[in-house]
Order: structure tokens, then C-alpha cells, then sequence
């Protein structure tokens, strides 16, 4: 894999045309080879162009997907307080890089992003970023469940939804009232379903495994039952629930059931959940430890069938950055978490689309088109009129995951040493090139 090139977003507006491409666009069921024309910013043209259309730069796309920029809906920035983790800079690179015009930043900041001012500050330092930056603000102060933050004020700055992120609420009550809340003011509410009385320390999946090799498990109960007390509170409230990282069988089930009903809610997994299981743990390989953790196949395989069916509507990366101090040592004693925005795509293409579980439509909805309608955000559409936020994906690509090429800091991949198919050439960013590979 080369490294490719980003380029910082400066408004510096140039007519592209792209060719020969296969167009999809989940927006408007497109799927056929044609061409895009973008002017100021803007898609002026799609499939025909016009003939006195004249461009500055042509890309020719032949045999590869174009399609709408990505939108990443679980991303921690740790900008500000852990720059040695992770950066602005350094996080909306590794995005571009991954084929993301957007992406939503997690508030466990340090401090944590909890106000007016830290919502502004993130808004302002992700100014000319090669990705769109969208805050999203904690539910609670300090993320400690027991006040909630000023979300008119969050919102007002620039945020676009409240989240728990990596600390689930723990009080009923509590989460009673951050729904009510959210739903003032029409804000979606991103909820972490963990019930930490049974997961505890635990440092992988709690089975015969997890006795076998000797360390602490986290049942997948404890996922199970905190998605039941959000679901019934979402539906008690009228709130919008978003569901962070589904791992297990049981919390896909109950989130079926629960849209059978008409609860406003949604739903996502990362691509470690629907490509490892818990067996991929052996030989303790602290980059695949993760929260939740990796769970059986007949999780993985029914994290699968709810991609395939809807159940589940977004596939997120959760990108989470780590130092190599914080994944070295004991296995049990490592932080959770994988750097995963430079191989989502890539990741999902091996496994779903390559399998023949999800049609190149449906992954791209699960990545672009259905995350912007979730974060209400204009986005995940090729129509003409729309800014020009485009990925060109070459699907065929086979890579191997070197940590060292990654725009992250973070080298803790969950694919380190694997091979992935399908690689991104191009990132546009509101009509300009921001990463070409």
C-alpha cells in the first residue's frame, strides 16, 4: 500500500470531471458507468456532460466505484489532551485517506467535550481539515452520568448529537433524562450499552476460552441487558437512540425487535465484529483487544444477517488510537481499541462484498447515505447540486496492512499483517482533492 497524499481543504475551487467510473448512489438507486462533472464545489453533471464542460483536471475512473464521501459515525479524536494518541491533523488525514468527507468525533477528550467552548474549539481547529469534522458533545458533564451537560448551548457551537461514548451511563434515571433531553432538542442520543456491574475488568469475550486462557471475561449479557434498558427507555421517551458497536446475537435480536415496533432507533457495528471472532485472540494479540470485545461465531455471523437485513443500518470503525506503551505488556492490563479509519472500507469490501453477504449499494449505504440521514448532516449523495464530496474506490485492490504507511498515529490495527481487498484512490472534499493515493 502506498501512502498517498493529503491535502489540506483551502476552497481553492477547480472544475474535475470524472470518467468511465461506476457511479453508485444510494440516494438515487444509481448504479452505472458514466461520468461526474464538478464546478465550483458543486456536481454540475451526472452520466451525460455537458459538451462545452471544461475541466482542469480529469480523473479517469475506469473499473473503479465512485461514490458519495463516507461518513464515519464513531471516531475518537483525542485531540484535545491525548496528542501523542492522535490529532486533529493527523485523524482527518488517516479519514481522507480511508475515503471519509466526514466524520463524527466521540467527546472523550481530555477534557472531555462537555460545553460550548470545547464544541467550538473542535469546530475551529478542524477548519481546513481534509475531512468534515462533526462535535458531538458528552451527555453528561465530565462523561460521569451524574449531570447533564448543557446540550442547547453544544448544539447552538456546532454539535449534532450526545453521546456516553466509551463510558456507559449507569444510572436508569439518568439516561431517562439525557433522552428527554436530547429530544428537546431534537438530538439523536449515542448510547454505549454496557453493563459494567457484570463486565467488570473483563478482557475478552467470558467463555471456555476465556478460562482457557486465563483471563477476566466480559459476558455478552452485559451488552444484552443495557440494550434492552435504552431500547425501552427510547421507546418510553420518543428519544432517538443510536447503538454504538453491536457485537453480540442477542442486542442484534432485541434492536430487530424493537424497529418492528416503530422505536426510533439505530444501530451499528465495526468491520472487527463481522471478521473475527473471539478464537482470534489466541496468542494474545492486545490489537484485537477491543470494547466490546470479540465475541463467538454466532455473533458474527448474526452481526452479518442484521447488515444484511437493515437491523443494522451504519458500519462505524470506532476508531480508537493507542500509543505502543498502551498495547504492550499483559494482555489484560492493555487499553481497548483498534486505529481503524484507514481500513473500514477495505475491511468491509473483504468481508461482506467479496463474500457475497452486501451488493457494493448496500455497503456504500451503510457507510455514506444512511449515517448522514442519522446525523441529519447533508452528505451521502452523488445528485447534482450536491457538494462535491465523492471516494474513488478501486474494489479489486489487494494490500497488505502496514501500520507504518497509516496517516494515524495510531498503529494499532486490528488488520495488522492481514491482506484487504479494495483501496481508495481519490478523497474530494467539497470539489477539491484532499487525498489521492
Amino acid at each position: 500500500m502506498k501512502k498517498g497524499t493529503i491535502f489540506s481543504y483551502t476552497a481553492d475551487f477547480k472544475n474535475i470531471l470524472i470518467e468511465n467510473g461506476r457511479i453508485i448512489d444510494p440516494s438515487t438507486n444509481r448504479d452505472e458507468t458514466g461520468s461526474i462533472a464538478i464546478a465550483d464545489g458543486k456536481i454540475v453533471a451526472v452520466g451525460t456532460i455537458p459538451a462545452d464542460f471544461s475541466a482542469e483536471r480529469t480523473i479517469d475512473a475506469k473499473g473503479n466505484w465512485v461514490v458519495p464521501g463516507l461518513l464515519d459515525l464513531n471516531v475518537h479524536l483525542r485531540e484535545p489532551g491525548r496528542e501523542d494518541k492522535e490529532t486533529i491533523d493527523s485523524g482527518t488525514a488517516a479519514a481522507a485517506a480511508g475515503g471519509f468527507t466526514g466524520i463524527a468525533a466521540m467527546p472523550d477528550t481530555d477534557p472531555v467535550t462537555d460545553s460550548q467552548a470545547k464544541i467550538r474549539y473542535i469546530c475551529y481547529r478542524s477548519e481546513k481539515s481534509p475531512c468534515r469534522v462533526y462535535p458531538l458533545g458528552a451527555a453528561t458533564v465530565r462523561l460521569a452520568g451524574e449531570e447533564l451537560a448543557p446540550f442547547g448551548e453544544m448544539l447552538e457551537a456546532g454539535a449534532h448529537a450526545v453521546a456516553g461514548s466509551g463510558k456507559p451511563v449507569t444510572h436508569t434515571a439518568m439516561i431517562k433524562n439525557i433522552m428527554n433531553y436530547a429530544r428537546n432538542f431534537d438530538l439523536p442520543y449515542f448510547a454505549h450499552c454496557e453493563d459494567t456491574m457484570l463486565s467488570g475488568k473483563g478482557a475478552m469475550n467470558e467463555s471456555s476460552l476465556s478460562s482457557w486462557m486465563g483471563l477476566p471475561g466480559s459476558p455478552s449479557v452485559a451488552e444484552d441487558i443495557d440494550v434492552a434498558r435504552n431500547i425501552a427507555l427510547a421507546a418510553y421517551t420518543g428519544a432517538k437512540l443510536h447503538i454504538t458497536h453491536v457485537s453480540t446475537k442477542g442486542a442484534v435480536d432485541q434492536i430487530r425487535l424493537a424497529k418492528q415496533q416503530g422505536i426510533a432507533v439505530t444501530a451499528e457495528t465495526a468491520p472487527h465484529y463481522f471478521t473475527y471472532t473471539e478464537e482470534d485472540l489466541q496468542g494474545y494479540i492486545a490489537n484485537r483487544k477491543l470494547n466490546p470485545p470479540l465475541r463467538q461465531e454466532a455473533d458474527r455471523q448474526a452481526i452479518i444477517e442484521a447488515l444484511v437485513d437493515g437491523t443494522l443500518d451504519v458500519i462505524a470503525s470506532d476508531h480508537s488510537p493507542h500509543t505502543i506503551e498502551d498495547k504492550s505488556g499483559e494482555f489484560d492490563h492493555c487499553r481497548n481499541g483498534a486505529s481503524g479509519l484507514e481500513t473500514t472500507l477495505a475491511a468491509s469490501i473483504t468481508a461482506l462484498v467479496k463474500l457475497g453477504h452486501l451488493s457494493p449499494m448496500e455497503l456504500i449505504r451503510r457507510l455514506s447515505t444512511t449515517p448522514c440521514d442519522i446525523l441529519a448532516v447533508n452528505g451521502g449523495t452523488l445528485s447534482v447540486g450536491s457538494s462535491a464530496d465523492i471516494a474513488i474506490i478501486d474494489p479489486e485492490k489487494v494490500w497488505p496492512v502496514d501500520t507504518m504507511q497509516f496517516h494515524s498515529k495510531g498503529r494499532n490495527s486490528a488488520f495488522a499483517g492481514e491482506s484487504l481487498t479494495g483501496e481508495v484512490l481519490f478523497t474530494i472534499l467539497n470539489g477539491q482533492i484532499v487525498f489521492e493515493r
